[in-house]
This record gives structure tokens, sequence and C-alpha cells, in this order.
């Protein structure tokens, strides 16, 4: 999009957050000043705004804007760490909600991506929108042998409207990277830029229905959460065919009470699935708002979630999964040198801060929660103040715990509503604990191992080349330093520690390596064998690696 082209837009912008006066959020204000002239001859808004708080306004104008820019305002609102919490918890308040289109139109969509007349794929096919967002609506629809599905359609020309808003969106971050003071703070770009990726990932309802089928394969029990299965033969890029379920939205508290169900079990029970899909699955719905879980009425002993709309999943590299399960076993026991410790060790932050002044930090946002009954404590909130402070020692916070905050504030806020009393700490600390004890103990690193050993066989030829390399280099750096006796004794010393490593590493891997294959082959002497050949092997690695 040209800059000209740009300019009918950006007024458009620019009118609409005038008329809603929100020139004052913006503190490039005197871009601005030539277009204030002209209020008196804008659109009035449809609510007075004089009296409204400065959420509300932005909240309003940007449902105005149209549903780019509430999916852009969607988004805002999970970076708590880097705008005002009264902006961010009106924004979490947005709905994707626009007028439907044709459903003609959806049953052309449907025959052009299945390439069958509609008769052929289902009996029923209802043109009667059940509900309607920016980027796809929702048929109800019925197959040949009875089944109840609903059929999500991707708006016509959505790709074409997203990709022209979006060049819009990034136009507007560069503007705000340039003028606003506060513009490495908010840094609009990265904005942008997580708007256009999630933008991406929703026009790909086949890649939904692959997260859809991901997430009940991992509760296939079903009896926690419950995810409605995804009819592939009738599944393509822009139509999406999945079971039909029934149930209560998870803020319907009336209706819960009515159908008999225990909140405080459902509670709970929405608390533990939450990190059993974090850190049990690293893979997690990261659009839990109550329209998307819902409660199962025909569920009264065993209470349990029903999952919708799987458009936005969130993971973790596996690194930063582990530390911040660290963190949170560390905040959950209070210990903040610890906290201060993992961070700088997560490589989330700088190694050259200064430990004792972090620790100090965390334990002045900390304390004050600490003095409350822990059923009242907010983890979710306490994560945000750890973050703005956090900010203060060059912090570098990943997109995917953004989403994961976001995720914690949504299921948090769930199970509050469910039950007002609920100790998320006492809930969440043995379940933590639990899934750590499962997902790193003896057992699962020689599953691990037994899993890569073809891997690790495929290269062992090449290993004594490697350590041949290795001692080369070695080598070559003792003849470079021999004119200095200091640098020698301390290369000499460097070298013995290489040595030993090298060493110990190759007995390692070769107990590591054994310990798999006597699991392999012989499995029925049990795994006290393997198990204890195993830790040998740890134990080889221990031995020679460095104490500095």
């Amino acid at each position: 999009m040209t800059p000209l082209k740009i300019v009918p837009r950006l007024l458009r912008v620019a009118s609409v957050l005038l008329a809603y006066r929100l020139d004052d959020l913006v503190d490039a204000a005197h871009l601005f000043r030539p277009l204030k002239l002209l209020r008196p001859l804008l659109g009035r808004p449809r609510v007075n705004v004089h009296e409204l708080p400065r959420g509300e306004r932005l909240r309003l104008a940007l449902t105005e804007l149209g549903p780019i820019f509430v999916k852009a305002g969607q988004v805002l609102s999970t970076r708590r760490d880097l705008i005002p919490l009264d902006i961010a918890d009106e924004l979490s308040l947005l709905q994707d909600q626009v007028a439907p289109f044709a459903g003609s139109e959806a049953r052309a969509i449907v025959e052009s991506e299945l390439k069958f007349p509609i008769g052929r794929l289902y009996a029923r096919f209802d043109e009667t929108p059940l509900a309607s967002a920016s980027i796809a609506q929702v048929h109800a629809a019925t197959l040949h042998d009875g089944r109840e599905v609903v059929v999500k359609v991707l708006r016509p020309g959505i790709d074409a409207q997203i990709a022209r808003d979006v060049r819009l969106l990034r136009s507007l971050g560069e503007l705000t990277r340039r003028w606003h003071p506060n513009a490495d703070k908010i840094r609009p770009l990265d904005v942008v830029a997580e708007v256009e990726k999630m933008l991406e990932n929703e026009l790909d309802l086949q890649r939904e229905g692959a997260s859809a089928s991901l997430l009940k394969r991992n509760f296939a029990s079903g009896v926690d959460l419950y995810v409605p299965a995804v009819y592939w033969e009738l599944t393509a890029r822009r139509v999406l065919t999945l079971e039909r379920v029934y149930g209560i939205s998870s803020d319907d508290i009336a209706a819960i009470d009515a159908a008999g169900v225990d909140r405080k079990v459902l509670a709970v029970k929405g608390v533990r699935v939450f990190y059993e899909q974090v850190f049990r699955d690293n893979f997690f719905h990261a659009d839990a708002h109550p329209g998307n879980i819902w409660v199962d009425p025909e569920r009264i002993a065993e209470p349990r979630f029903i999952a919708l709309d799987f458009g936005i999943m969130g993971s973790l590299p596996q690194a930063d999964q582990y530390w911040l399960a660290q963190n949170f076993i560390a905040l959950f026991e209070r210990d903040y040198a610890r906290i201060a410790q993992l961070h700088v060790a997560a490589g989330w932050m700088p190694a050259a801060v200064r430990l004792d002044e972090l620790e100090a930090a965390v334990r002045t946002v900390c304390e004050p929660y600490f003095t409350r009954p822990l059923s009242q404590i907010s983890l979710a909130e306490l994560l945000v103040k750890l973050f703005q402070t956090a900010r203060r020692f060059e912090l570098t916070l990943q997109p995917q715990l953004i989403l994961l905050q976001k995720t914690l504030l949504n299921i948090e806020g769930v199970g509050r509503m469910l039950d007002p009393e609920i100790d998320i700490w006492a809930v969440a600390h043995p379940v933590l604990k639990r899934i750590l004890r499962e997902r790193y103990s003896p057992l699962r690193t020689l599953r691990d191992v037994r899993k890569r050993l073809p891997e690790w066989l495929h290269s062992a030829p090449q290993f004594p080349e490697l350590v041949s390399d290795a001692l080369r280099q070695i080598g070559r750096g003792e003849q470079r330093t021999l004119g200095d006796p200091q640098a020698l004794q301390m290369q000499r010393e460097d070298a013995r520690r290489q040595h030993k490593l090298l060493a110990c590493g190759l007995l390692g891997s070769s107990l590591l390596i054994g310990a798999a294959l006597l699991w392999a082959r012989t499995p029925q002497h049990g795994i006290w064998p393997p198990l204890c050949v195993g830790m040998a092997g740890v134990l080889a690695f221990a031995v020679g690696w460095p104490r500095r």
C-alpha cells in the first residue's frame, strides 16, 4: 500500500480517535492539531463520550473502526506489561461480533472447497448462521448418518481485506514508533506482528482442525475436558467441520447452578487442566475466555469443561517451559533469590545484572501479596507486576510468555467466577510438582534416550573424528602460547579439563546408550538394570562437568 493510498484510511482513523476524544492518549498530539480544528464537523459518536473513562472510549473507537482493529485491541489487551491496567481490562471486553454474510455464499464456499454439492456432503445445511465473527461464521448441519455437526466457513474475500488492513496497521505502528515518546516500551511494530501472526493462523481452518485434534488426543479420557471431534473428510483450508456440542457458558453461574453442577469441583479442574496443558503437554488453548470454555450440563457427578474455537493455541520452547515451571515453583515457595537466579539462567535478563538488586525488587513486589489470604492472591496479577518490575532490569519477554500470561488471566477469571473462594496456589502447587516429577524422572529420561538412540547410533562413527579435531585444536592453542609461562599453565589446565570432560562424556554416552539397549532388548529383566546403568552414565557426566 503506497503512502498516498493509506492517507484516506489514516484520516478515517484519526477522525474516529478525535471523535472519541482519544487524542489525549497520543502523546504526539501535535500530529492531530490541524485535525482538531475540524472536530465540530466530525460525526458524533453514538454515545456521550465526555464522561466515559479512557479505556471505554478506546474500546468503542476500535469497535467502530472495524474487525481488524478489534483484533488489534484484543492482542493489545494481553500486553499488560506495556499498557495501563485500566485500558487492558477494558480492551479485554472487545467482542469479535460482526454482521453475518449470506448463507448462500457460505454454501458456495463449502462446495468449492470440498468439491461436491452440499447435498452429497450433508443431509441438512442450515444457511442461517449460529454465530458470526470477523474471520468466519458457523452453520449448523447434519450428516447423512444423523450426527449433528457445525461447519465453520471463512468469510469471502477476507484474505485481501486482512492483507490491506494489516498494511494499514503496520503504517500506523511505524508512525507510533517514530513519534510516540514511549515507543520503546509500547513496541508498536511488535504488537502489529503479533496481530498479523494471529490472523495468519486463523485464516487456515485446516490448521485449527489439527489443533483441535491434538488437544483432543491430549485429553483423550474426556474426564476433565472434552474436545469436539474433527471430521477431516469435510474439512479444508476454508471449511472446518466439527462435532456439535451443547453446554453452558462458564460465566453463566445461574444456569450452572440450575443444572446441579458442583462449581467448586469444576473450578479446581479448570486450574488443573491449565497446568496440564502448559507443563505436561506444552500445548494450551490461548483464547480461553468464557465464550470458548463451556460446562457440560450432562456431567453432574463428574463435572467437566468443553473447549471450543482452536484458532489461537500456544506452546513454549522446551527450555522456556522448564525455566517457567521452576519460576512458578520458586514463587509458590517464596524463594526470591532463586527467582532472580532463574531469570538470569534462562537468558531472559543480561548476565551482568546484579542478583541482589533483582532479588530485592522481586521481594518488594511479592511480599505485599503474601500478607493476604492465599485464596485472595491472583497469580496472574502478580506475574504482571513482576514483568513490569523486571523490565527495569532489561527483561526480554518472549511472545509465547505473553500468550501464556493472557491464558492464565482467563483461567483465573473463570476459576474465581465459579468459586470465589478457590485457593489457586493450593491447587496449582501440587499439580505442578507432580507434572515436573513425572516429566523429569529417570524413567522419562531413559524413554527419551531410547527414542533418540537410532539417531545417536547413526552419528556414532563421526564421534572419534570430532574428539580428534577438538584435541588438535587444544594442541594448536598450546603452541600459540609457548612464549607466556602463565598463559601456558592456564592453557594446560584448560586442556586437562577438556580431556576430562571428553573422557567422561564418552563414558557417560556409552553407558546411556547401553542402558537404552538393555531396556530395548531385555525388557523382561525389568527397569532396574537399565536404570542403574543409566544412572552410572549420568554420574560420569557429573564427574567430568566443569565446576566453574
